[in-house]
């Protein structure tokens, strides 16, 4: 049957037949032949693909399994040559080591949310699902240690694998002193609160890119309270041998960005977790109405006359019903000694120094006054006021400061900073009518205080570590 011959039997159908049923059924049988004829005349065309191509794809097809995998390794072993490690400290920005992203991986940018912490997760988005890598193993010179990102299936030639969270702590100050310690762990705590209370397996320590392989006591028992396990600081033995991290967090601006509101329950953490830790109840009977605490030092910052400065606070505090006075040295003090010693302080009276970083481990709305050496204020910079600025990030007061105007005398004039060296471990005398009427005016407000609160909620509102 042709082509024509379909055409004219679908018009003699459609002239011939008066009913609507008949024309349609014999429309569809016509389509019906039509569309079989042109099926048959498709398949019997030729494919007119050129013969080299044709041959190129048959072989293609049969060889298709092999050539995938040996792409597959080409390609990952390029990517694990193509790692590039960079120093961890970026000698270009060594006159400005802590503006913008710092000179600590300084190819990275850190992630923040306006209030929170700034830090920088491996992988992430960021990194696009790369994992960070660090070698190298110098104490010395923070450009001659490394860091890189890798794809988890293409990791450095000789790398290992360490499972698990990894907190990567950058401190351009030290690990020993008990306050830049807690600054640099800070924000690590921050961040396990936003997190489900995540806990690192290990510790990276970086001070300047310099490897550090330990921290004070103090700072190593905080840490043990709050995370519940004592910190296992990796150490790097093989300058040529890279370790990747399946889970990384880095911090390199210590607790820069965060909001008050943030530091303060960060600090509400590490007080509640210290107590826990050190089994210290918040109702224990034994605990004065008014604790008042002259937390002293030896040698550096001390006070010339320590009786004499303890018997003015006494005799205030005799003044006030229920206040107490204990005058204690730290480094005589085990970190649990000093934790209940807080615990009982309403009040602490202290010179500058390290042993006040234990003012965060004191109830919200205690009392901080300190005292300094001559010459501190015009030439200590920003960081004599470090204890201000702690008091008031966990929730303290911070009622002033005494500066002592005497001291030993200098042979140049007061603001030349060559004085600060003949300063700086001044001890420090007293001043018998101001400090009476210093503590008289805090010892006032702290009982009115304290009434308040022993009427409405009891001395302590943290019952409940938030991790």
């Amino acid at each position: 049957m042709t082509k024509r011959s379909v055409s004219w039997r679908l018009v003699t159908c459609l002239s011939s037949s008066h009913k609507l049923s008949l024309n349609v059924l014999c429309l569809v049988v016509t389509l019906f032949l039509l569309l079989q004829l042109w099926s048959f005349h498709i398949t019997l065309q030729p494919i007119l693909l050129p013969p080299s191509l044709l041959t190129y794809l048959n072989h293609e097809q049969q060889q298709q399994p092999e050539v995938s995998h040996n792409e597959t390794a080409y390609l990952v072993e390029k990517l694990r040559e193509s790692v590039t490690f960079l120093p961890l400290k970026d000698l270009r920005f060594s006159n400005k080591p802590l503006e913008g992203h710092t000179w600590f991986m300084s190819s990275l940018y850190d992630n923040q949310t306006k209030g929170e912490v700034q830090y920088q997760e491996f992988p992430s988005e960021s990194s696009k699902g790369r994992l960070l890598c660090l070698k190298g193993f110098d104490k010395h010179d923070g450009s001659w240690n490394y860091y890189a990102l890798a794809w988890p299936q293409a990791l450095p030639i000789n790398a290992s694998l360490k499972k698990g969270l990894t907190f990567v702590s950058y401190n351009h100050y030290d690990y020993g002193n008990m306050w830049h310690g807690l600054s640099a762990m800070v924000p690590f705590v921050a961040w396990s609160l936003r997190n489900q209370c995540e806990k690192p397996q290990r510790w990276v320590l970086y001070h300047w890119g310099e490897l550090r392989f330990n921290m004070g006591d103090w700072l190593k028992e905080i840490i043990t309270a709050t995370y519940g396990q004592e910190p296992d600081i990796l150490h790097f033995v093989d300058e040529n041998t890279p370790i990747c991290f399946e889970k990384a967090v880095v911090m390199r601006h210590n607790e820069g960005g965060m909001s008050r509101e943030r530091r303060i329950e960060v600090f509400d953490l590490i007080r509640c977790k210290a107590r826990n830790y050190c089994n210290i109840s918040s109702f224990e009977t034994s605990r004065p109405k008014i604790g008042m605490t002259l937390l002293m030092r030896t040698g550096p910052r001390s006070f010339k006359n320590v009786s004499a400065v303890a018997d003015v606070f006494r005799r205030e505090c005799k003044r006030v019903e229920g206040c107490e006075v204990k005058v204690s040295y730290s480094n005589n003090l085990t970190f649990c000694e000093q934790v209940e010693l807080m615990r009982n302080t309403d009040v602490l009276v202290s010179p500058h120094g390290a042993q006040l970083t234990n003012l965060v481990l004191m109830d919200r709305n205690s009392s901080v006054m300190e005292f300094y050496p001559k010459g501190w204020l015009k030439l200590a910079g920003v960081g004599q006021f470090v204890y201000q600025w702690g008091a008031n990030w966990s929730g303290m007061r911070h009622e002033g400061s005494w500066r002592d105007p005497y001291g030993e005398a200098c042979q140049f004039p007061d603001t030349d900073r060559r004085c600060m060296s003949v300063y700086k471990n001044g001890k420090i005398g007293h001043n018998e009518t101001y400090f009476g009427d210093w503590a008289r005016s805090v010892l006032e407000r702290v009982r009115n205080m304290k009434d308040v609160v022993e009427r409405n909620q009891g001395y302590d509102s943290l019952n409940r570590c938030m991790c």
